[in-house]
């Protein structure tokens, strides 16, 4: 299966549009160029990230929220196929979310505080402590301003040719919920023979993910012939995809493609950045009128964006303990 690139830079809106839709039909991923946030910045993601996951484990297990899974998460923690894995990943992660102070966190609905570090949690410096919240937050903000642009060229590829409407979903985003994940993923061979992975193979929950990841390979998506491609680095580009959540939206039409990472025998650790984007959190996900009619009806209850995600989180993290988590 080949990945498409598509570039911001390139093209005309329709152009890119018509290209975003050909891809999320028919593969669920691509590769975005000329997306103008910096690669100093990216560069820097990187930088900080290895700091933080380079601390003592008893400092990185003091960095952690399991209520709101912000902070760190230890190795192992999450089990994204637990049909197929006999242990959970083998890697550790950091969650970034929207920054809530402590008087207004409501776990239910996802928000509060992040957990930063700080001299007193953990051996890095105060200046180091605020250039890694600096460049979360900076990179947040980079992330955020790509994806609502990209939510408008697909807004624009889900209306009609002669009534193109950009800002079909801009009311669902005017306060988007958004979390970056730090990755780190050992060196340790997956077997997937014998249930251990780097990864679990699963599909992303929600509407958007932008992945920034390092030279090293391990990605790989499933194909519609149940065959795992390698979905191979790309410098300078953000692998993208789309979750769940555009599926129901989109009524099968857009594809939430499963995907895993495979670690190789005699690989490096390796690094990567997911960066999570979606709707407001009672945004109410349903058919799209473009998506369906009476000899495609609807095939997904409607569901809010929040519950949607509050579902997931349930299933697949062990320390999750939100409440109101009921199935849908």
């Amino acid at each position: 299966m080949s990945i498409p690139t598509i570039s911001l830079n390139c093209a005309s809106q329709e152009e890119i549009a018509s290209s975003l839709r050909e891809a999320c039909i028919n593969v669920g991923f691509f590769y975005l160029e000329d997306h103008s946030i910096p690669q100093n910045l990216l560069d820097n993601v990187f930088t900080q990230s290895e700091q933080l996951f380079a601390l003592p484990m008893e400092q990185k297990l003091e960095l952690s929220d399991s209520v709101l899974t912000r902070g760190y998460t230890r190795f192992g923690e999450e089990t994204l196929d637990p049909i197929n894995q006999v242990r959970g990943d083998t890697k550790e992660g950091y969650y970034i979310g929207d920054e809530v102070d402590v008087q207004h966190m409501d776990p239910k609905r996802l928000k509060g505080p992040n957990v930063w570090p700080t001299p007193s949690s953990c051996s890095m410096t105060d200046e180091k402590c605020r250039l890694f919240r600096d460049t979360m937050e900076r990179y947040r903000g980079e992330a955020i301003r790509v994806c609502m642009e990209l939510v408008r060229y697909f807004a624009i590829s889900l209306t009609s040719a002669n009534r193109t409407n950009p800002h079909l979903f801009d009311e669902y985003f005017s306060e988007p919920s958004t979390f970056i994940r730090l990755l780190h993923y050992s060196a340790e061979e997956s077997a997937p023979s014998e249930g251990v992975y780097a990864c679990g193979s699963h599909s992303d929950y929600g509407m958007l993910t932008l992945l920034l990841t390092d030279d090293n390979p391990g990605l790989q998506i499933q194909t519609k012939d149940g065959i795992w491609a390698d979905v191979p680095p790309k410098k300078g580009a953000f692998v993208v995809n789309i979750g769940d959540m555009f599926e129901r939206w989109t009524n099968g039409l857009f594809k939430s493609t499963i995907h895993r990472v495979i670690t190789p025998k005699g690989a490096k650790e390796r690094y990567s950045v997911p960066f999570f984007f979606e709707p407001n959190f009672d945004a109410l996900v349903e058919c799209l009128d473009s998506c369906c009619n009476k000899d495609n009806p609807a095939k997904y209850p409607p569901i809010t964006a929040g519950q949607h995600l509050l579902n997931m989180y349930a299933s697949t993290h062990a320390d999750f303990t939100a409440s109101s988590t009921k199935k849908t």
